[in-house]
């Protein structure tokens, strides 16, 4: 299967994040790369779509304001990383914020997303990683895969969080419709709900959106996916989400993927997305599934039954020594 990333992608490099009431080292740490690379080849470097399939995604002034927040911050005196430390509680007013604080707390949800120097290219890099992977699968590939770093479910139109900057998934699901993919579906295997995706595609009932994860009650995102979210207007009964209990193994696991597999089916669509996190390992450092090594064939197998074009975008997985092994055998169980 063919793998494309962007070197651009290793360029994020926060140094730390604001995780329970304290510091910690950041955890989406470039070495994720590495590992990919290391078990499943070097992959080809993407090539660039340029900026206007981002703005299909992504709100304009959300996107000028990622390329220009790390230079603003160091402009007015900070050192280190960007990062928010207020955040509005309620509906976001349109305003026309000056300072940079005011900016990443309007375009955040946590403290656990820093801008760093590298951050703008690393994630532009990721999308076009994601619209190259999409662009093969629509020119005749089965599937692809696309190593984005850092991560994109988590990215809302108009907003950052969960280490995640621009939404790759949605980003290529967006392209792929302009190019008469009219019906996508998109779901979401990383241990946290994909909150970002569900967001942009609420309400648009061309493009599915089913997504396996950690019970919200319990786990981030904490206000997102929800069993009752289902989306709305013309979106209406186009998200599924299927929430599970910490520790849940494949067992557990197998059961949920076939209910989102049947509803991917009954969607019938042009293009499958894939938005894979490993963090469902048994091993994750910030994740409680229990999944192990050969369960990651036995799901990408289960997937490969549908018979739908597919793309696979790289989310989350921080156990990194055994991040590459992990994708290295899901993508063996795609054929």
């Amino acid at each position: 299967m063919r793998v494309f990333s962007d070197p651009a992608q290793a360029e994020h490099a926060p140094t730390r994040e604001l995780h329970n009431g304290g510091w910690m080292d950041y955890a989406e740490v470039p070495a994720r790369l590495n590992s990919v690379l290391d078990a499943c080849g070097p992959g080809e470097p993407a090539r660039d779509f340029g900026i206007e399939p981002i703005l299909a995604a992504h709100d304009p002034a959300y996107v000028a304001f990622l390329r220009d927040a790390y230079r603003q911050w160091r402009a007015a005196g900070r050192e280190g990383d960007a990062m928010g430390y207020v955040f509005p509680i309620v509906a976001r007013r349109k305003l026309e914020l000056e300072r940079i604080d005011a900016k990443i707390g309007a375009y955040s949800t946590d403290a656990s997303t820093p801008i760093a120097a590298g951050t703008w290219d690393a994630a532009y890099g990721a999308a076009q990683s994601a619209l190259t992977g999409m662009d093969a699968v629509l020119t005749g590939d089965r599937a692809a895969f696309a190593l984005c770093r850092p991560p994109g479910h988590h990215a809302g139109a108009d907003y950052m969080g969960g280490y995640c900057y621009l939404n790759n998934a949605a980003v290529a699901a967006r392209a792929a419709q302009a190019r008469g993919a009219s019906r996508v579906a998109i779901v979401d295997v990383d241990y946290h709900h994909g909150n970002g995706t569900q967001d942009i595609f609420y309400d648009d009932g061309e493009v599915l959106f089913a997504s396996i994860h950690a019970d919200p009650k319990t786990d981030f995102p904490f206000y997102w996916g929800h069993a009752d979210e289902r989306g709305a207007g013309a979106g209406e009964g186009a998200t599924l989400n299927l929430p599970l209990p910490q520790g849940t193994e494949w067992s557990g696991y197998a059961p949920a993927l076939e209910k989102a597999l049947a509803t991917v089916r009954a969607h019938g669509p042009d293009l499958l997305v894939i938005s894979y996190g490993a963090d469902t390992f048994a091993g994750d450092p910030i994740s409680q599934f229990r999944l192990h090594r050969d369960d990651y064939t036995a799901m990408a197998g289960m997937i490969a039954a549908l018979g739908v074009p597919t793309l696979i975008v790289m989310e989350g997985g921080y156990a990194v020594d055994a991040l590459g092994s992990n994708v290295a055998a899901f993508l063996a169980g795609l054929g």
